[in-house]
């Protein structure tokens, strides 16, 4: 069971001392083998963070990445190697804020293999509006995402997909029970063998309706992430 922490833009060198929270539950819990934690902070904290979770199971990825794999004239931009270079072992591409500031499916396509040329895990993001939701196509949205989003990429050992529908992020509202089921049956059916998490308003409130969803692989979870007690909460109440 995979538990993703977008920490999106949020901390300072000081933030770090939170983690030590979690790296302290996860030494006395007996769940411990059959969890994955992955923390993405901003780039900026890849490296301190790294450090100071070198002896935990905790991994460390970042939020996005350039999609050229080589150095360049490109202004404040950070490619998959340099993460890499810094303790990235995980990158999340294609998520719907970026998506929503103008990445195309054929970017997140170019930085998918750009990741996956580094060495570093993917974690791909997919997602409706709700302007498409309400037009009953997400299958047929999620579906283009994938096909442009993996197009030429055969083997996809190194892809976590994060089926994250864009109008439940930061809204506190989670799809139904069988309507999530469903979806996250689809995904798999794309992609065999794939895991696939759930990211969008996970929180401790909601976490046991979604832990009940039994196709599950893990969650993508932001800013309930931040807060190392809500975080521990989540992990605690999936295997309660």
């Amino acid at each position: 069971m995979y538990f993703i922490a977008n920490w999106k833009m949020f901390g300072v060198l000081n933030s770090l001392n939170s983690i030590h929270k979690v790296v302290k539950f996860l030494k006395n819990f007996k769940k411990n083998n059959s969890l994955k934690i992955i923390y993405c902070p901003p780039n900026t904290l890849i490296r301190p963070m790294t450090k100071k979770l070198k002896d935990t199971y905790i991994d460390v990825g970042a939020q996005n990445c350039h999609e050229h794999d080589k150095f360049g004239a490109f202004t404040g931009s950070v490619n998959s190697i340099m993460l890499k270079n810094v303790g990235a072992k995980y990158v999340i591409i294609g998520h719907s804020e970026n998506r929503q500031a103008g990445e195309s499916d054929k970017l997140i396509n170019l930085k998918i293999k750009s990741a996956i040329k580094s060495g570093l895990k993917v974690i791909f993001c997919i997602g409706e509006t709700l302007q498409q939701k309400r037009k009953k196509i997400t299958k047929q949205v999620l579906n283009k995402q994938i096909g442009f989003g993996l197009n030429k990429i055969k083997i996809k050992n190194n892809i976590i997909l994060a089926y994250e529908p864009v109008w439940s992020i930061g809204t506190g509202v989670i799809p139904k029970k069988n309507e999530l089921f469903e979806t996250i049956n689809f995904i798999k059916k794309k992609i065999n063998k794939c895991k696939v998490l759930y990211g969008g308003s996970v929180n401790p409130k909601n976490i046991n309706d979604l832990k009940s969803i039994v196709n599950i692989d893990g969650y993508l979870i932001g800013g309930a992430s931040q807060d190392p007690k809500k975080f521990i909460d989540i992990i605690k109440k999936t295997y309660s």
